[in-house]
């Protein structure tokens, strides 16, 4: 019995593990991008534990309304960080709360009803939003290994070395490792990298120091929040990819898990990430989604139950009460925060790339799909004024690359996929015509 205890929670501990680079990175990147306060950044990375942890729960307690009931850990969604850089810069940090808010509601309302909509977002859309998504990205990383924006120490030698160097250690180490340690390589590169800095001097503990061992989660920490219609739009986008990349995480735990996954299931399964993203707005945190990382921990351990990812799950409401842990998260540089940054963001990309390969690129259709998207997407990002004299109304859904981009691809996809062209029409009537003289 004991040592089954002991199983449970050291799995559960590896599961936390598995995902707490991605967990922890998301609020420093947005945070710095922001430029928060070492006291906010500690808040902002210690409520991301706690939702992460609060998420994980709703999601693995299976009732009536909600919870998909298998072994899957939640986390704050990738495709969110620049859409959220992009929000707080242009509308202020409350805007990006009013739209997490709004993008949850919605979530929790269409839950029933999302299979239903899927037919709007196949892989020729979603795989163009997310390469779009990881474009806009790359960017903050580079600046990031420079060292941030407008610091002092911007594109120095030191900066240079460190972050490359934390980049070459994360690929040899996932080379040369297997099993777990590959799962965390990026945990450890970041571990490594602060530890290299601290040796030059570039480590400042003090705000670690000064944090206290324990606070309690404060709705609205940020502000109350404001509603601001192309955010809102831009988060429901957002949504929309983490459910997608969500139904793939929940249909692979099913299959491995020898569980049926019904369409009930995934309402559910909608539902708690819906009520998720909720919490993640009122308390100022993220979206949250199904980490795909942790499937292949289920896969490794061979442990399947709930039980395991129950634990991982208390273990980061614990560790989201401890702003001193957090706060030791904060001290990574931004030069080597930067080089892991690049690896994960290009991921991005290369997910979006992945999901495009699924896509009948054949089709001329769906290759002018993708590159009037993504195009669209990049150059509304790159060059935001082109589209500074339209009326406000029109507005809305050219203020973000992201937001155009998927914009274009929704609407081109119905155009050349969904709309029955001229030529499929005249082969129709004229085989009805056929039909009709035999």
């Amino acid at each position: 019995m004991g040592n089954n205890i002991l199983k449970t929670w050291s799995i559960g501990f590896q599961h936390v593990l598995a995902m707490y680079a991605g967990a922890v990175i998301v609020p420093l990147i947005v945070g710095k991008a922001l430029n928060l306060s070492p006291e906010q950044l500690t808040y902002l990375v210690a409520i991301d534990l706690l939702a992460c942890g609060v998420a994980t729960l709703l999601q693995v307690w299976k009732n009536k309304f909600f919870g998909i009931g298998l072994p899957v850990m939640l986390g704050c969604t990738f495709t969110a960080v620049g859409p959220m850089i992009a929000i707080g810069s242009n509308h202020g940090i409350s805007s990006i709360y009013g739209a997490i808010i709004v993008s949850g509601l919605f979530v929790v309302i269409i839950s029933k009803y999302f299979s239903k909509l899927v037919k709007f977002f196949p892989p020729v859309v979603t795989g163009s939003v997310v390469t779009i998504i990881g474009l806009t990205l790359i960017p903050v990383a580079i600046n990031d290994m420079a060292g941030g924006e407008g610091s002092a120490d911007f594109a120095s030698i030191e900066n240079l070395i460190l972050s490359f160097g934390v980049l070459a250690f994360i690929l040899l180490f996932y080379k040369f490792s297997t099993g777990f340690l590959r799962s965390i390589s990026i945990l450890i590169g970041l571990a490594i990298g602060t530890i290299v800095a601290s040796m030059f001097g570039m480590v400042d503990f003090a705000d670690v120091e000064k944090a206290s061992w324990l606070h309690v989660a404060k709705p609205f920490y940020f502000g109350m929040p404001t509603f601001e219609i192309s955010s809102i739009l831009t988060m429901i986008l957002v949504a929309i990819v983490s459910l997608i990349e969500s139904t793939g995480v929940y249909l692979a735990l099913g299959d491995i898990t020898k569980q049926e996954v019904t369409e009930d299931d995934l309402s559910k399964g909608y539902r708690a990430e819906g009520i998720a993203i909720l919490f993640g707005g009122i308390f100022n945190a993220f979206p949250y989604t199904a980490y795909s990382q942790n499937v292949g921990l289920v896969q490794l351990t061979g442990v399947k139950t709930k039980s395991a990812v129950f634990a991982a799950g208390t273990i980061l409401v614990v560790l989201g009460f401890i702003p001193k842990l957090a706060a030791v998260a904060t001290i990574i540089p931004t030069a080597v925060l930067g080089g892991a940054s690049i690896a994960m963001f290009g991921m991005v990309v290369a997910y979006g790339i992945k999901m495009l390969s699924q896509v009948e690129l054949e089709k001329q259709g769906n290759l002018l799909v993708v590159a009037c998207a993504v195009g669209m997407g990049l150059g509304v990002t790159v060059v935001p004024e082109i589209f500074a004299n339209l009326p406000e109304e029109i507005k809305i859904l050219t203020e973000s690359g992201i937001v155009a981009g998927s914009f274009t691809a929704i609407v081109l996809n119905i155009l050349f996929n969904m709309i029955p062209s001229f030529k499929s029409n005249s082969a129709n009537a004229k085989m009805a015509k056929t039909k009709q003289a035999s």
